[in-house]
């Protein structure tokens, strides 16, 4: 957040209880906790039904009946057009997590596929670690927390990098066009357009990352504005003319005198 907990409460003249992913995920009854008879705020980063754990919590307090208002918030879903691309043209978003010795899940990269299929960007997600226990720690009931972690641009791009050579079905390649983003909606916000084998490279920075695949459709306006990101502009152009033939439909040939009798 922008914010620390102490402005926060500097702010709102109350005191702030910071609920971690432990108490919102099995802490429901807590929060809930005399909400029927007096207010109670629960405050997210981004957009409230942004995670199936909010929604699971106004359903608990329907089912208690307990009334419950929505006010919106600022996203990465909605803040992410200010790297250029437009809202309409993002198709599936997905979640990039780290990588371990012995998980290396690639669900997302199906969905990747679908999207670049017809001509969609993909919002890929990147992993943040905080308050997070190591697998011994948990085994042994420890609560020693690791020190959080937020994964960078570079090692989301390897990542993607390691599986497409793992699948080897070109959802994407090495030369695929994306756009880098960082600390979105922050005074230091920035963006890098390049390819996925150029931003495996790139250093992001402070986090928070995202990045965005383009789709084999890329608008002239989202072009020009993709291009004031780029080191290399004439070959980040070239780049997108280029992945524009991944996918393309196959020319429409009209029916034959034969197809037309049968």
């Amino acid at each position: 957040m922008a914010a620390s907990q102490e402005e926060l409460e500097s702010y709102y003249g109350k005191e702030i209880i910071l609920a971690d992913r432990e108490l919102v995920e099995t802490g429901s009854k807590q929060i809930l906790n005399n909400a029927d008879k007096e207010d109670v705020a629960f405050l997210v980063v981004g957009d409230p039904f942004g995670a199936t754990t909010h929604t699971d919590l106004v359903l608990r307090a329907k089912r208690e009946a307990i009334p419950v208002e929505i006010i919106h918030n600022a996203s990465v879903m909605n803040a992410v057009g200010a790297c250029g691309l437009q809202l309409y043209n993002f198709g599936q978003t997905v979640s990039m997590v780290f990588f371990t010795d012995n998980w290396r899940p690639d669900s997302w990269y199906d969905k990747i596929w679908e999207n670049r299929k017809i001509g969609l960007h993909t919002l890929v997600l990147l992993d943040i670690k905080v308050k997070e226990q190591s697998i011994e720690n948990m085994a042994r009931g420890r609560l020693i927390y690791e020190p959080p972690r937020y994964m960078s641009i570079a090692q989301c791009c390897e990542q993607l990098l390691e599986i497409e050579e793992k699948r080897g079905t070109k959802a994407y390649t090495p030369d695929t066009p994306a756009v880098a983003i960082s600390r979105l909606g922050s005074s230091s916000q920035s963006f890098k357009s390049g390819t996925i084998s150029e931003l495996a490279n790139y250093d992001s920075g402070e986090p928070l990352h995202s990045l965005v695949i383009l789709g084999r459709q890329c608008h002239e306006l989202e072009l020009e504005y993709l291009l004031e990101f780029a080191d290399d502009k004439e070959k980040f152009g070239k780049d997108v003319a280029n992945d524009q033939e991944y996918f393309k439909p196959a020319a429409w040939v009209p029916p034959t005198e034969d197809d037309s009798d049968e």
